[in-house]
């Protein structure tokens, strides 16, 4: 039989055990609760002036570095129709500047433009917004007729053309995506190959290189992610 010095003993290793295997229980139950779930992990991150290439901000806010978000517009689309920042409240809504007469990127920039539509046609939550940066060229007819040949759907994808100096300053203040020497030519607004991700709160959270697929696809599983995020 076993002494009491060895009972004694034996008790004390378990208590030991006890507490060790309860230890690290606890330990892995506080990592668990503590550890950010992955959707706030997969959040996308928020862009402010600050963080974009100095050539595409305008030098009066290249040094903001929060509270970002597009100014409010007013501009006409392909049907004659006003088209003004209410029309995208409480939408999530992916921006570009493009012209129709563009010759290089912008026929690849509305193809995937117009994939992507077809990507979200049944998804109430979102928008697209394309702005013409030779808005004298365009005029109304000329972006229909573009709109038409690109199989625009008119409740999804509005084509803006209007005053030039409001086109340019959304480009270079809000949107951060058109480079230039402001010469005020018909062609000085060069504008990139970005489509931009915009949230509810209108604020920037992704720019994508509109003329390759493989970001279409990271654009719109990004979008996914933000629905998710914005409760959609």
């Amino acid at each position: 039989m076993k002494s009491s010095r060895q009972k004694s003993n034996s008790l004390r290793y378990l208590i030991i055990f006890l507490i060790i295997i309860l230890s690290s229980t606890f330990a892995g139950i506080y990592y668990f609760l503590s550890k950010p779930s992955r959707e706030v992990e997969s959040k996308l991150p928020v862009y402010e002036p600050y963080d974009v290439s100095a050539e595409l901000v305008d030098s009066t806010i290249q040094h903001v570095k929060k509270y970002h978000t597009i100014a409010d517009f007013k501009l006409i689309n392909q049907n004659g129709d006003t088209i003004t920042e209410k029309d995208y409240d409480g939408k999530i809504y992916v921006a570009d500047f493009f012209f129709t007469t563009c010759p290089s990127i912008c026929p690849i920039m509305t193809a995937n433009m117009a994939d992507l539509q077809t990507m979200l046609k049944d998804d109430e939550h979102v928008k697209l917004l394309s702005h013409s940066v030779t808005p004298a060229i365009d005029s109304v007819p000329q972006l229909k007729k573009y709109a038409l040949e690109k199989g625009v759907d008119d409740s999804k994808w509005n084509l803006v053309t209007g005053d030039k100096k409001q086109i340019y300053d959304l480009a270079r203040k809000s949107y951060l995506a058109v480079k230039t020497d402001g010469d005020g030519g018909a062609y000085d607004m060069i504008h990139t190959e970005n489509f931009i991700l915009v949230d509810t709160q209108k604020r920037i959270r992704g720019f994508y290189d509109g003329t390759k697929e493989e970001d279409i696809e990271k654009l719109f599983n990004d979008i996914k992610s933000l629905e998710k995020e914005e409760g959609l």
